[in-house]
């Protein structure tokens, strides 16, 4: 056998049993409940933004304001999508890894919110923005209806 075509049939055994990439397939991984307007294409972006981590998601083109009622969410925290995953509420453009780290921790919660629509978070983020970003803090909702900072993005690191 030639050289050339012996290196390439190694090549093509090692990639046969290399393991495989360390990111989840899309849609593997904990299902997510979506409440949202049809025609809300930032809440198009976030849901994909979150199948895009691996998780699974299922769509409700309507009943949003009704969900965030129905998970005690208050209305401060609102946005312009409702879900929930594993247990907990999350209201608006929360990153995906923030929603992990929930799920990891499971902290006594109702869930996360980012309030409004920040430029930037994740369904905030598209061309149509023109690379604008704004400061933005992931709230870990409490049943008592408080919140406390759950992660912050944009903002500057505190000096110590």
């Amino acid at each position: 056998m030639n050289p050339t075509r012996r290196l390439a049939l190694a090549a093509l055994a090692v990639s046969l049993v290399a393991p495989a990439r360390a990111t989840a397939p899309r849609g593997s991984g904990p299902p997510v409940e979506v409440w949202k307007s049809p025609t809300c294409g930032c809440c198009k972006d976030w849901i994909t933004h979150m199948e895009a981590h691996g998780f699974k998601v299922k769509v409700h083109d309507t009943g949003n304001t009704a969900a965030r009622k129905r998970l005690k969410v208050d209305e401060r925290y609102g946005s312009c999508h409702t879900a929930w995953v594993g247990g907990y509420a999350i209201e608006g453009h929360v990153p995906a890894r923030e929603v992990q780290r929930l799920l990891r921790e499971k902290p006594a919660a109702l869930g996360l919110a980012v309030p409004g629509m920040p430029l930037g978070s994740p369904g905030m983020d598209g061309p149509e923005y023109g690379g604008q970003k704004d400061a933005y803090d992931v709230l870990l909702l409490r049943a008592d209806g408080g919140a406390a900072v759950f992660a912050s993005y944009g903002k500057p690191a505190a000096k110590g």
